[in-house]
């Protein structure tokens, strides 16, 4: 007999982690500039990396918003 595998469809959970970790990586990539800019005294990589900071904060703060409200 020929058994069908039938596996839950949950698309939402990969969906949440690819939001929440490229959030984090964002913030981590903009604190490495901010901080490459500091040091070389560039104001173009601190902007740079203040404007990564505000958009990986901004996608993690969006997941947990739409996590809360369901």
């Amino acid at each position: 007999m020929a058994e069908s595998i039938v596996m839950p469809v949950n698309a939402e959970k990969p969906n949440l982690l690819i939001g929440k970790l490229s959030g984090l990586i964002f913030v981590v990539l903009g604190f490495l500039l901010a901080a490459s800019g500091y040091r070389t005294s560039s104001a173009g990589y601190i902007a740079a990396g203040i404007v990564l900071i505000a958009v990986g904060a901004a996608l993690m703060v969006r997941k947990i918003i739409r996590r809360n409200q369901k």
